[in-house]
């Protein structure tokens, strides 16, 4: 890992109206706009579903970090991540951010340890560690059978 701090440059460009093209050095480029909920049109990526994506993301990252480190063999994970956009005291804001997840695991796993280590994955992701919203983690293990 390099050495903190860490610096991620984003660019956005746009005209009066359209979309955003939202990119950085290397990356493709996305199109964005606002969601439906702010009378954007459907079928393009906006900050909320980016913000939201973000914090799935680093959780899959995460929990792949802490399973290698744990030597944690597992099969499959599913994350699905749902932030609540709310008004409170005259400002919208995310308020909450639940992330469901559901692991499969090979035969023989333990299931507690499994738990613990999806736990840990959620406490050390840094995209919902630098979010006020309060978190929420509903985990689901599933063992192969013999």
């Amino acid at each position: 890992m390099h050495p903190y701090p860490h610096r991620y440059t984003v660019d956005a460009e746009a005209t009066a109206t359209g979309t955003v093209a939202v990119g950085a050095a290397g990356l493709a480029t996305l199109d964005t706009s606002s969601p439906p909920e702010f009378d954007g049109p459907p079928g393009h990526w906006s900050p909320e579903t980016l913000l939201v994506a973000a914090v799935a993301d680093c959780y899959v990252l995460s929990f792949r970090a802490v399973a290698r480190a744990a030597a944690f063999e597992w099969k499959s994970l599913n994350c699905r991540v749902v932030g609540v956009l709310e008004r409170v005291s005259g400002v919208t804001q995310f308020t909450r951010f639940t992330t469901a997840v559901r692991l499969r695991a090979p035969r023989g796993a333990d299931r507690e340890r499994a738990r613990e280590i999806l736990e840990r994955a959620e406490k050390v992701c840094l995209i919902a560690n630098s979010l006020r919203g309060e978190r929420s983690l509903e985990i689901e293990v599933l063992v192969e059978e013999p």
